[in-house]
This record gives C-alpha cells, sequence and structure tokens, in this order.
C-alpha cells in the first residue's frame, strides 16, 4: 500500500501547487472567476469534460451498473446528451453574453429584475452539487483506506478549497486538466479492461448474470425519461456548466470543445456501467451498489495501477467539487450579497482587480459550509436529487424561455422560478426526495406560470430586448480587452 499512498501523496501535492501557479496568475475579477476568457479548444474540452464527470458519474456510474447492467449508463449518457445539446445549440451565445452568472444573464434579458431570486435556487443547486462530490471522499477512503469518514471529508475537501481559494478558475483549470488526464488513464484505459478480464470477458459476464442486466433499457423507461429531465435539462442551465463556457475563446471554442467533451461523456457513461456489471459478476452480494468501485479497486488491481486509479476517483470528485464550489461563490457574492447590499453596480463602473479578494473569501465561507453539509449529510443520490430538482424545476423554464421565447417578461420569470421552485420543494415532502413526480409537475408548473404571467403583462421594454440582441451578437460594449494569446 505505500506505492499507492505515494502515488496519491504526489496527485494531492500537485493540486495544491496548481493552486499556487494559479493564485498568481489570477489577477482581475476576469482571471479568476472565467480565466480570463481565453481558453482554446484543447483546455476547454478536457475541463469540461473533467466537471460534469464527477463523483456521481464515476462511482455512481458504476454503482448503477453494479445494480442494473449495461443500462446503469443511462444517468451519465443523459449528462453527455445534455453536453452536446448545450454546445451544439445555446454554447455560442452564452459565450457572447460575456456575463460571469446565469442570474446576470436573466437580468440582461429581462431588465434587471430577475437576480436575487434566481440567484438563491441556483446557490442551493450549486452548494448541493459540491456537497455531493465532497460526500465521494468517504466513500473512496473509507473502503480503501479504512480511514474515518469525517477525516475523509475534511482532508480532501481542505485540498479543494485550498486551491480553489488560491488561484479562482485558474487554479481550477489547471487541476482539471490533470484530473481530466489521470481519469481517462485511470478509468477507461487501466480499470475498464483490467474489470472486464478480472470478470471472464463478456461471454462469461452474460453467462453468469441475468438477461436483464445486458437490455440497454432494463432500468426502465420512466427512469430515462426522469434522467433526461433532469440532467440533459440540467446540463443547459447549471452556473457550474455556464462558467466554463464563459472561459471559453471565442465561440466556435465552446461549440465544438463542448462537443468533444460531451462525446467523452458518452464513452465514460458506457464504461463505468461495463465496470459495474464487472463487478457484480466478481462481488455479487456488496451491501451498496456504491461499493463497487472501490472494492473492485481494491482487490482486483495490482500495486501502483491501484493508486492511479484511486487517484483517477479522486480527480473526478475534485474536478466537479471544485467547479461547484467556485460557481457556488461567484452567485453567492454577485448575485445574492451584493445585490442585497444595494452594491451591485454595472460593468464599468466597478474595477475588476477590486473585486478578487472578495470572490476570494467566498469561496473560502462556501469551502467550509460545504465540507459542514457533507459531514451532516450522508446520501450522495438524495443530495444530487434534490440539487437538479431545484435547477431544473425553479429555472429551466425562465433561462430557456428568455433564450427562447421573446415575449416572456420579468414578472413571467420570477414567477416561474417562485413556483417551480416551491413545488418542487413541496411535492418532495410529499413524494419523497427520490420520487419523479417533484420535478415531472414542478416543471409543468413553473412553464404554467411563465406563459400565464407572461402573455397577462407588459411585454419587455424594447429598449431592453435591443441591448440583449446586441449582447447576443457579440456586440457588446463588454466584449472583454484582453489580448495575451490564448491558451490551449
Amino acid at each position: 500500500m505505500a506505492v499507492d499512498y505515494t502515488v496519491i501523496v504526489v496527485y494531492l501535492a500537485g493540486m495544491l501547487a496548481m493552486g499556487w501557479w494559479g493564485m498568481r496568475r489570477a489577477k482581475s475579477k476576469s482571471e479568476f472567476l472565467v480565466a480570463g476568457r481565453r481558453l482554446g479548444p484543447a483546455m476547454y474540452s478536457g475541463t469540461m469534460a473533467a466537471i460534469v464527470l464527477g463523483g456521481a458519474s464515476t462511482i455512481g456510474g458504476v454503482g448503477l451498473g453494479y445494480q442494473y447492467g449495461l443500462s446503469g449508463a443511462w444517468m451519465v449518457f443523459t449528462i453527455g446528451l445534455g453536453l452536446l445539446a448545450l454546445s451544439v445549440f445555446f454554447s455560442a451565445r452564452i459565450a457572447r453574453l460575456k456575463v460571469y452568472t446565469v442570474s446576470e444573464m436573466l437580468d440582461l434579458r429581462y431588465g434587471g429584475r430577475a437576480g436575487v431570486i434566481s440567484g438563491v435556487v441556483m446557490w442551493a443547486y450549486t452548494l448541493m452539487l459540491a456537497v455531493t462530490s465532497t460526500i465521494a471522499y468517504a466513500t473512496i477512503f473509507d473502503v480503501l483506506f479504512d480511514v474515518n469518514r469525517t477525516v475523509a471529508i475534511v482532508l480532501g475537501g481542505a485540498i479543494v478549497v485550498a486551491y480553489s481559494t488560491l488561484g479562482g478558475m485558474w487554479s481550477i483549470t489547471l487541476t482539471d486538466m490533470v484530473q481530466f488526464v489521470v481519469k481517462t488513464i485511470g478509468v477507461l484505459l487501466l480499470l475498464l479492461p483490467i474489470a472486464v478480464v478480472k470478470a471472464g470477458g463478456f461471454a462469461e459476464m452474460r453467462a453468469e448474470l441475468p438477461t436483464s442486466y445486458f437490455d440497454p433499457l432494463g432500468v426502465g423507461g420512466e427512469t430515462i425519461f426522469t434522467y433526461v429531465l433532469i440532467y440533459t435539462f440540467g446540463m443547459l442551465i447549471g452556473q457550474d456548466i455556464w462558467q466554463r463556457v464563459f472561459t471559453a475563446r471565442s465561440d466556435r471554442t465552446a461549440r465544438w470543445g463542448g462537443t468533444v467533451a460531451g462525446t467523452y461523456c458518452l464513452a465514460y457513461a458506457v464504461a463505468g456501467a461495463v465496470i459495474g456489471t464487472a463487478a457484480k459478476v466478481l462481488y455479487p452480494d456488496l451491501g451498496s451498489p456504491d461499493d463497487a468501485f472501490a472494492t473492485i479497486v481494491k482487490d482486483e488491481l495490482p500495486v501502483g495501477v491501484r493508486g492511479l486509479v484511486l487517484a483517477a476517483a479522486l480527480a473526478a470528485v475534485m474536478s466537479t467539487s471544485s467547479g461547484a464550489l467556485i460557481a457556488c461563490a461567484t452567485v453567492a457574492n454577485n448575485d445574492i450579497w451584493s445585490r442585497l447590499r444595494g452594491l451591485a453596480k454595472r460593468s464599468g463602473e466597478q474595477k475588476e482587480h477590486d473585486e478578487v479578494a472578495g470572490n476570494r473569501a467566498f469561496i473560502l465561507v462556501m469551502g467550509l459550509a460545504v465540507i459542514g453539509t457533507a459531514i451532516a449529510l450522508n446520501d450522495v443520490v438524495q443530495a444530487l436529487t434534490v440539487a437538479y430538482n431545484l435547477l431544473v424545476g425553479g429555472l429551466l423554464v425562465p433561462i430557456l424561455g428568455g433564450l427562447l421565447w421573446k415575449r416572456g417578461t420579468a414578472q413571467g420569470a420570477l414567477a416561474a422560478v417562485a413556483v417551480g421552485g416551491l413545488a418542487v420543494i413541496g411535492l418532495m415532502a410529499g413524494y419523497g426526495i427520490l420520487a419523479n413526480e417533484p420535478v415531472y409537475y414542478g416543471l409543468l408548473a413553473s412553464l404554467v406560470a411563465y406563459v400565464a404571467v407572461s402573455l397577462a403583462t407588459r411585454p419587455t421594454d424594447e429598449a431592453v430586448l435591443a441591448a440583449w440582441r446586441e449582447r447576443l451578437a457579440g456586440r457588446s460594449p463588454e466584449l472583454p480587452s484582453e489580448t495575451v494569446p490564448a491558451h490551449q
């Protein structure tokens, strides 16, 4: 185990070193929050794939494969589909907006009156997303190294908070690129073939398991539909995803780089399901499906390789955790705290570098909150479900409505956020957190409220819409002035 520990320690030390390097680079708000909007295709693709494929996609994806077989790929597969849809249809317009948060986009589209309430919903989503990734540390360390759950959460969380606080998006981008490479080698190139060979190959797996394990729709049509509704649509509107789109240096980078990342996600989904299916052959009686990943790594991989695959799992967890953390802090500071104190100002009235310290402080505070919440909670799937139900039920309609429907109004957007969010919360209390009905009915309620209130109120002022169209077309006076070379 000494070799495995060495691999992990070197990996974690590297993450902190990149945080220190990022701190020296991030001298302005743009550099700190969106890496100066200068990422080229290679770095953009890698970091986008890294953030969407976190602990739930890796540990949870293998667990679903253990429980359902190949159809367990659907959760991660729908994440990939959402990223593809975002990249092909919306990313260019999003990148041209030159904003920092989803709520700023809503303010631009609806005339400056949707920010705080949408910010609260987005903050809750990003907080719970960061919590789910942080909880995943416990699964990895507990099964493999018998480390106390609280200690594991504090250790892993402290490292993520440290490098995120130091260098902001630059540190996160650099660490995500390393994490992307480590995940690719550890999960796709090492664990996948080794797991299949150890299980006797596909022929032996078919002989040992029920035929339902090889049915592409075995997880159930309703479950697949719910995955599409939550994860595919969730990819279209999440602050953590949009904040990565904002880092692209051009429309083309956002579109094609995101398409590559989405395709990678589809392959990762299938790999996780196959690994889980192999684990079912090797360990048919595990106490929890989520233990499948760590168990097969612990028992089947050779020394050194085991450490690298564990690093891959940590990479998956840390990439999503750090992305969600900076998104949570950005929303808390820019969309909630500043507005509530009456300090929000139009761009150009406040120098960007003045805000770096404030955003850094918010990452630290939100990071401590995430660690504390992760220690208090235990169920990754429930926490992730709450996050996506709130996001989709509260914000999907006003965001997509703003992008696609000219007649949508600020009053309609606010009604959609309030009605959808409250409906989801109430229905989760009534039906249960893991039920499908909350997001179904919450989304429907949000849509009805948006359309009805928008049609019943005065259309958005034409001057607001004209400014919105200028921003979408990339002719905004806020276009960044960076002239340094873009990074590949």
